[in-house]
């Protein structure tokens, strides 16, 4: 795991030195910002749970380019072969790369808005526990949309290319559940029905954490991450 942390804090103070994540943490706070204004003022409950799934559609534009240029640019730049000559598995680099930008979704994205309970505190009385399923379920799904960014900047050299990727991918998962309306409910339905991630994050929400929904987003997570390993290793051999 040593070279998976070193890969990680090395992303980490590239995250530092760029000017990417405080765009997209100032882009996301400033839409978030209005959004839950509005939803204080136009509804007057003190509940949470409007705001976390206006989250998730803003994640949806802004995730992406926190990943697009994690391995794009690797790729790029050619400095993608002295990681793979080095003593470092192609796992290792994937992974150290996820774990970089989860830190930074975490403590740049996902932190600031934590003033927002506190915040509720003074207009009622919210529940505690959607608030804090509803987080678990931001840092989870949050997770799942930055693998497959790590996947989609895997795929190109061009990170205009990777961010559209990755949003379309993103939106294909937002609007799955939505098609079963067409499909019907055979097995095409089903499993978009699954697929669809809309359903999966709103029981977190609601204040439910169900293990279907769990492992639902660790399976994206873990695809995604296989996946883009597989690409590293098919780049390797090239």
């Amino acid at each position: 795991m040593r070279n998976v942390w070193t890969i990680a804090s090395r992303e980490l103070r590239a995250f530092v030195v760029s000017p990417v994540p405080y765009v997209v943490s100032a882009l996301f706070l400033i839409i978030m910002g209005y959004l839950f204004a509005l939803i204080l003022i136009t509804s007057q409950e003190a509940s949470m749970r409007p705001a976390f799934s206006n989250m998730m559609f803003v994640l949806l534009l802004l995730a992406p380019a926190l990943t697009m240029r994690l391995l794009a640019e690797e790729h790029r730049m050619g400095t993608i072969e002295l990681l793979l000559t080095s003593p470092v598995r192609d796992w290792q680099v994937v992974v150290g790369k996820f774990l970089g930008s989860l830190i930074t979704f975490a403590l740049l994205i996902l932190g600031p808005t934590l003033y927002y309970p506190l915040l509720m505190k003074f207009l009622g009385n919210p529940d505690t526990m959607p608030i804090v399923t509803g987080y678990i379920g931001m840092l989870l799904f949050g997770s799942t949309f930055l693998a497959i960014g790590i996947l989609t900047s895997s795929l190109t050299q061009n990170q205009v290319i990777a961010y559209f990727a990755g949003f379309v991918l993103l939106l294909l998962l937002f609007i799955a559940e939505p098609a079963t309306s067409i499909s019907g409910q055979g097995p095409l339905g089903t499993v978009l029905s699954y697929i669809g991630i809309q359903k999966h994050y709103d029981a977190f929400f609601s204040g439910v954490i169900d293990t279907i929904d769990v492992v639902y987003g660790l399976s994206v997570i873990a695809v995604s991450l296989i996946l883009a390993t597989l690409v590293m290793q098919a780049r390797r051999w090239r």
